[in-house]
């Protein structure tokens, strides 16, 4: 009876609460718990560095406005949110933000692809801005979406061709899409920047930056657990190192010799295992998902000289 009373103590009082602050943490990170989550404003708006990439972002939708329109799509039964700007090309771009970022956020993109005659196409991603969902999935089930906006811009807003440009989590959705089985031929190549091995690594990175003294174990591995049950992805042993071996289009490689989540090592891992057209191109400055910003001619001319090959 002692016995069956510790191991009760044990499980109650060691197990249960780490499950839970596992699944605590999982919710954190990918459940859009209210409506105010991962809505349309700035999602880190005491960071002077990215009010800047945001305010930057809204002027430049302020100087477009008459070129912008709404649009949707209805992806796996939800109905997500879009906006297009209209700049007479015949190409279009689709920017995709990664976690907790919407559509407004994608307006800081948008400049370098306009200057190369593509028409704009910002999105939010599923559980984020206006479009539904709850869950977040890293890209395993946002890039059926994506597809279903390609067609949009393809069929009906008949732009000949799309081009794909993803930051961080949005340059996984990007290469799930351009890998996947029925790809149409109309995506023309994609533009990745910040891309990490797989979300479990760049999450560890995140740990060891922010959290140095935060005990991981087992509470990580528990985290994937749960997003593999619930976000339906493997991100500890699938990835864009498993999927990069299929891309048969042209990428360009953006990455910051300064990026602690994205080690810059596994940039050129990812680089060499990529067989299809590529080019990397290397910034000194600027954090994870802030190339731009602290480069902004450098990384604009980097998108137009890949775009003129096309």
């Amino acid at each position: 009876m002692f016995w069956k009373i510790l191991l009760a103590a044990v499980l109650f009082l060691g197990v249960l609460p780490v499950l839970l602050l596992s699944l605590v943490l999982y919710t954190v990170l990918l459940v859009r718990t209210r409506q105010k989550k991962w809505d349309r404003s700035c999602s880190i708006p005491d960071d002077e560095e990215y009010r800047r990439m945001f305010d930057i972002g809204i002027a430049w939708e302020e100087k477009h406005h008459a070129c912008k329109r709404e649009v949707g799509i209805t992806s796996d039964g939800l109905k997500l949110a879009g906006e297009y700007f209209d700049f007479g090309a015949e190409k279009a771009v689709i920017i995709i933000a990664g976690r907790m970022e919407s559509l407004l956020y994608s307006y800081f993109f948008a400049e370098p692809f306009r200057a190369a005659g593509y028409n704009v196409l910002v999105i939010d991603n599923r559980a984020h801005g206006l479009s539904e969902g709850r869950i977040s999935s890293l890209g395993y089930k946002e890039y059926r979406d994506l597809l279903r906006w390609c067609a949009l811009l393809h069929d009906e807003l008949e732009n000949r061709a799309v081009f794909l440009h993803g930051i961080c989590i949005g340059a996984s959705t990007a290469l799930f899409a351009a890998v996947s089985e029925g790809c149409p031929d109309y995506i023309e190549g994609l533009c990745v920047e910040g891309m990490y091995v797989n979300f479990y690594e760049s999450f560890l990175n995140h740990m060891k930056v922010d959290r140095p003294h935060t005990p991981r174990f087992p509470i990580m591995q528990l985290t994937m657990v749960w997003i593999r049950l619930f976000s339906g992805a493997n991100v500890v042993s699938d990835g864009p190192l498993w999927r990069i071996g299929r891309l048969e289009i042209p990428v360009l490689f953006l990455h910051s010799r300064k990026d602690q989540y994205s080690a810059p090592d596994k940039a050129e891992l990812l680089f060499q295992k990529c067989r299809a057209p590529k080019k990397l191109v290397w910034f000194d400055s600027g954090q994870h998902s802030r190339i731009r910003i602290n480069n902004m001619a450098a990384y604009d001319r980097a998108i137009v000289d890949f775009l003129s090959e096309f």
